[in-house]
């Protein structure tokens, strides 16, 4: 790393903040503090304020946090789905709101509060899936349409725009590509809660199926309730400027230490999927209305 502001030497972000946005600028956005933020964020229509979250680590770059992790299921037929508790209305600073939340048991007498609040950044929160009672919405993971091949070619053994089957997924243990390490993990690009929408208002996800987390699931009991079968999950929205990141797509990823992480090449943020960590990100409102 080239200082302690996170950015690497080889992207020259640093450099290029400075230059364009000017250090007078930076100082008066930072200067807004806690309180700022806390302004900017009470619930309104949809929720929103500081919310706890498991997601992968942020280990380089200007991304603030890790990427949100989305719990999975496996249906009776082996088809994956994210977890989406049924909606329920709550009142809060005397509003009242729809939030999908349940509560994890992760042993020990211990659980975790698991909410689709998780999901609201980035205008993510504008999106009609975002909702709790979305009509119209399953919680199916599903692969993109058009499908990437030319990142993942084993992808043109699925169907796009299909539910993601564990059997699809029956090369992870040794599946690679000319990115990275071969064995580490088996991904897919896909969508979540997006079905009939237009595609600037599709959810992107990643999936991995990957040994690291069958083994991290002997010792994590949030990964063994989360995780089944070595499958983990994320919303693909870099926390920095809402970039779609990748998971061993690009061989610079290389110049970051990043050939099997999840690597954004906007501005070099790296986030490793093999660390999942609790966080708090600030959790955006959805829009007045959406109650």
């Amino acid at each position: 790393m080239a200082n302690d502001d996170n950015y690497p030497v080889e992207s020259d972000r640093r450099r290029f903040v400075k230059g364009v946005v000017g250090g007078s600028v930076l100082s008066g956005l930072l200067t807004t503090g806690a309180a700022g933020v806390t302004l900017s964020t009470k619930p309104s229509g949809g929720g929103g304020g500081a919310m706890d979250y498991f997601g992968a680590v942020r280990e380089l770059g200007p991304a603030p946090r890790g990427l949100p992790q989305i719990p999975i299921e496996i249906d009776d037929e082996g088809y994956l789905q994210g977890l989406w508790p049924e909606p329920e209305t709550v009142e809060e600073g005397g509003v009242e709101y729809q939030v999908s939340r349940t509560e994890i048991d992760i042993g020990g007498g211990e659980s975790v509060t698991y909410s689709t609040e998780w999901f609201q950044y980035c205008g993510l929160q504008t999106f009609e899936g975002i909702r709790p009672d979305a009509e119209g919405q399953d919680e199916y993971l599903r692969y993109d349409d058009p499908l990437p091949t030319a990142d993942y070619p084993w992808l043109e053994e699925v169907t796009a725009g299909n539910q993601m089957h564990v059997d699809d997924f029956e090369n992870y243990e040794d599946w690679g590509n000319n990115v990275g390490d071969a064995g580490v993990g088996q991904p897919a690009a896909g969508t979540w809660r997006s079905q009939d929408v237009s595609p600037e208002s599709k959810i992107p996800i990643l999936v991995i199926r990957s040994t690291r987390i069958e083994e991290m699931a002997q010792d994590d009991e949030w990964i063994a309730q989360t995780c089944p079968e070595g499958f983990i999950a994320f919303v693909n929205k870099c926390t920095h400027f809402c970039c779609v990141p990748g998971y061993k797509k690009l061989s610079e990823a290389s110049n970051y230490n990043a050939e099997n992480k999840i690597y954004c090449n906007c501005h070099q943020s790296v986030y490793d999927p093999f660390d999942i960590a609790q966080q708090q990100l600030i959790s955006l409102p959805r829009p007045e209305g959406d109650e």
